[in-house]
């Protein structure tokens, strides 16, 4: 879902310590994955709040939480560089932006009942990273490559045509994480840092807007309920944590064991649409998904080939 974004280099250790930051590192991707596709429990309960303000929110109580969290460590040196650097500074200022749209079509999403089309969004994700590194970093597509972003047009077309729509809310999220990704390349912090930066960017707009709720009367926070403040100032909480997990458990991994594990995010997502939520999964929707998921099994089956292939060549 995120793979974008972060340099993964698993350090070079003993075979008994490589097992186990290993298997710390399944275990971190894993609860990080977890939680993430766990989130529209997470939602849902604040569904008559509007999800503009959800965002706010999440926005604020983010950018307070990870201040808090560098306070601790101590762990500030980083950002006046960051600040006094105008193309860094330009780049995560639009990448703030591109988060800020996609978790917001997230939040709206879940508490329209649209949690199964979010999920295809981070189901196709990966393929969408593909295509967009072929487009703007002018990466080559090996075959099985683009027979993967072939057949998840393919689904995506078909999920179209049977449904008379275009499945908006999927493709927004895939697009706006991907473009996300493709300039956290250009300007790379790590993952703590990075989301101080874009939430810190982002935080003065969204306190502002909050402020204009509470003004015109229309404010969710301190008027409905303390569950309801609650969760709102632990949006910023659920936000971070499985950052934070993603971060240490990458570390310990390769990328293409990573790679097979982001799948279970929008797999649990989809599960919920469907059993817990109620959402409609009828039978022309399912052929649109196992297009999309054999894509997937193409593009990680040529991700492990060519690790093998790598790790057979440097070991001759």
């Amino acid at each position: 879902m995120i793979l974008t974004h972060y340099k993964l280099y698993p350090p070079a250790m003993s075979s008994a310590s490589d097992r186990q930051h290993a298997t710390q590192g399944v275990l971190y991707t894993f609860v990080a994955f977890v939680i993430w596709g766990l989130f529209p429990l997470y939602w849902k309960p604040l569904h008559q709040v509007p999800a503009l303000q959800i965002l706010c929110h999440r926005i604020v109580w983010s950018a307070l939480f990870v201040a808090g969290i560098l306070l601790v460590r101590k762990q500030w040196a980083w950002l006046p560089a960051a600040v006094k650097d105008p193309r860094k500074l330009g780049i995560f200022a639009l990448s703030s932006l591109l988060l800020s749209m996609n978790w917001g079509i997230y939040i709206w999403a879940v508490n329209q009942g649209r949690v199964v089309e979010a999920s295809l969004g981070y189901f196709i994700n990966p393929l969408v990273n593909v295509l967009l590194g072929r487009l703007f970093l002018s990466e080559r597509l090996t075959l099985p490559q683009s027979l993967a972003v072939g057949l998840a047009t393919l689904g995506v077309a078909w999920i179209t045509f049977s449904a008379g729509a275009l499945p908006w809310v999927a493709l927004s999220l895939a697009a706006t994480f991907g473009f996300y990704g493709l300039l956290r390349k250009k300007a790379p912090l790590a993952s703590l840092e990075g989301l101080a930066l874009e939430t810190f960017l982002m935080a003065p707009l969204a306190l502002a807007a909050l402020l204009m709720f509470e003004g015109r009367g229309d404010g969710a926070y301190g008027h409905i309920s303390s569950l309801l403040d609650g969760l709102l100032m632990g949006a910023g909480v659920v936000t971070a944590i499985p950052l934070l997990l993603f971060a240490s458990g990458a570390r310990r991994l390769k990328l293409a064991t990573v790679g097979l594990i982001q799948y279970v995010g929008p797999s649990i997502q989809l599960g919920l649409g469907v059993l817990l939520f109620g959402e409609p999964f009828d039978s022309a929707r399912l052929a649109g998904f196992a297009l999309i998921w054999t894509a997937l099994v193409l593009y990680s089956a040529a991700g492990f080939w060519q690790m093998r292939a790598a790790r057979g060549a440097s070991a001759a």
